[in-house]
C-alpha cells in the first residue's frame, strides 16, 4: 500500500522508508521563521542557534509598530539577526506578512519541512512544502535544534475537476469546501486533479491558508507546470518534490467540480458548514469591508478588487480598507495603478501588515458594526468588538459590496 504526498514528504525528512497515520516521526526543518510578535512577548535570545542558514526573521503583524510593545521588540529582532548573521531578514521597507514573503522570495520549496508560530503556516503547502504553524516554544526548540516531531494523520485528497468561472476565486473553493465537508480535525488535505492546471497559484495559497481554518494538519498541492513555472521565476530549481504513490491510501476522496461553483460568502462565527453562495444570502448592509492578509492580499486580489471599483464610488457610510499583504505587493500594485483606483474609488490603503485581520490595528470593528472581509476568520471577536459580526467572502464580493453598501454577488456588478 503506498503513501499519500504529505506522507512520503515526512518519511523522507525522517530518513524512514515508509510511514503510515498514527507514526510519529522526528524530521529536519528547512526552514525556521521568526515573526515580529515573538520578540515583542516572549523573547530570550538563545546562546546559539542551528543554522542561520535556515532561519528568516519577518517583520509582519505590528508594522511600523503600533504600540510600545511592539516597539520594543524590533530591536531585539534586529540584534538577533546581527548576532547571528541571518541574512533572512525581512524589516521594515522589506516587510510584510510572513506567508507572502516567503513565497514571493521563493522560500517555500517542494518537499521541503517549514515552520513558523502563525497558525496560517499551511500556506505554503500551495508550494508542496509541509508547513505548519506551530507554539512559539516549539518554534524556538526548531531555532536551536534543527528538528521538530508530528504526528502522521490520515489524509483526505480533493480531485479538482472542470474549470472554475472566471469570477469563482481560491476563497470560493475553500468556502464551498468548508460548507459541505466540515472540519478536518487530524486530518491533512491533499489537492490534486485535472481541474488543477486551471487553478492558479494566488488561488492555490488562498485555499492552503484557510485550510487552518477548518483544523487541517497539513494542506498540500502538488507540482505542475505552473509552480515550476512559479519557482524558476524565482531562482529555485534544487528541489525534491513530494507526490503521492498511486496506490495510495487515503481515508476520503472527495471530488470538487469547479465549473459548478459559484461565489460563496460564510456568515459570522465560523466557516464550516455555515457558507451559502452569495447569490442566496440576505443582502445585510455592511459597515466595514476589508480586502487584505496572508490570504487574500495578493496582487491577483488586488487587480480584482480594483477592476470592480474603477470608476465607482464607495457607498455611503461604508469603509472600505485594502491591506496589501507585502511591501512588493504595495509597489507592484501601486505602479499598475490599482493602488490609484481604489483609494478614487474611496477606498483606503493601508501599509502592508497583518493589521485588521487580527483585529489588532488599522480597522477594529466596533460593537454592533457588519464587517465583510476577504481575510483568514469570521469568528466571534476575530476583527475587534464581540459584539461585531463578521462575514468572510472572496475579493470581488467585497469590492462590489464595498460598492452596494450590502451583501452583493459581484456578478451584479460587473468589472
Amino acid at each position: 500500500m503506498g503513501m499519500t504526498m504529505i506522507e512520503n514528504l515526512l518519511a523522507r525528512k525522517a530518513g524512514v522508508p515508509t510511514v503510515r497515520p498514527g507514526d510519529t516521526v522526528t524530521v529536519e526543518v528547512d526552514l525556521c521563521v521568526l515573526i515580529d510578535l515573538q520578540f515583542a512577548t516572549m523573547w530570550m535570545q538563545p546562546s546559539r542557534i542551528h543554522d542561520p542558514d535556515k532561519v528568516a526573521v519577518i517583520m509582519d503583524h505590528a508594522v511600523p509598530a503600533p504600540s510600545l510593545k511592539d516597539a520594543a521588540g524590533g530591536p531585539k529582532a534586529r540584534k538577533f539577526v546581527a548576532d547571528f548573521g541571518i541574512e533572512r531578514f525581512f524589516d521594515v521597507g522589506r516587510h510584510g506578512i510572513c506567508h507572502q514573503v516567503i513565497a514571493e522570495n521563493g522560500l517555500a520549496r517542494p518537499g521541503d519541512v517549514l515552520a513558523c508560530t502563525d497558525s496560517h503556516t499551511c500556506a505554503a503547502g500551495a508550494y508542496n512544502t509541509a508547513a505548519r504553524g506551530l507554539g512559539p516554544a516549539e518554534v524556538y526548540s526548531i531555532l536551536c535544534t534543527g528538528s521538530t516531531w508530528f504526528q502522521v494523520a490520515p489524509t483526505v485528497r480533493y480531485e479538482f475537476t472542470g474549470t472554475k468561472p472566471g469570477v469563482v476565486s481560491g476563497k470560493d473553493v475553500f468556502l464551498h469546501i468548508a460548507q459541505v465537508y466540515g472540519d478536518a480535525t487530524n486530518q491533512n488535505l491533499e489537492f490534486g486533479g485535472p481541474g488543477l492546471a486551471g487553478i492558479p497559484l494566488n488561488d492555490r495559497r488562498t485555499i492552503a491558508t484557510q485550510a487552518a481554518e477548518i483544523s487541517a494538519d497539513f494542506a498540500t498541492f502538488g507540482v505542475d507546470d505552473l509552480l515550476r513555472e512559479f519557482l524558476a521565476e524565482r531562482g529555485v530549481t534544487d528541489y525534491h518534490a513530494a507526490d503521492p504513490d498511486p496506490d495510495a491510501s487515503y481515508v476520503d476522496i472527495r471530488t470538487v467540480d469547479l465549473a459548478t461553483l459559484e461565489p460563496y460568502v460564510a456568515r459570522p462565527g465560523t466557516v464550516s458548514r455555515n457558507g451559502l453562495p452569495v447569490s442566496q444570502v440576505e443582502r445585510r448592509k455592511i459597515d466595514q469591508a476589508f480586502i487584505g492578509s496572508c490570504a487574500n492580499g495578493q496582487l491577483e486580489d488586488l487587480r480584482i478588487a480594483a477592476g470592480v471599483l474603477r470608476g465607482r464610488t464607495v457607498a455611503p457610510g461604508v469603509r472600505l480598507l485594502v491591506t496589501p499583504a507585502s511591501q512588493q505587493v504595495y509597489r507592484d500594485a501601486m505602479r499598475l495603478g490599482y493602488l490609484q483606483d481604489i483609494a478614487d474609488a474611496g477606498g483606503v490603503v493601508t501599509n502592508s501588515t497583518c493589521g485588521a485581520c487580527f483585529g489588532y490595528h488599522m480597522g477594529v470593528v466596533g460593537p454592533g458594526e457588519v464587517c465583510l472581509t476577504s481575510s483568514t476568520r469570521n469568528f466571534t471577536g476575530r476583527m475587534g468588538s464581540t459584539e461585531a459580526e463578521i462575514y468572510m467572502a472572496s475579493p470581488a464580493t467585497v469590492a462590489a459590496s464595498a460598492v452596494t453598501g450590502v451583501i452583493t454577488d459581484p456578478r451584479e456588478v460587473s468589472a
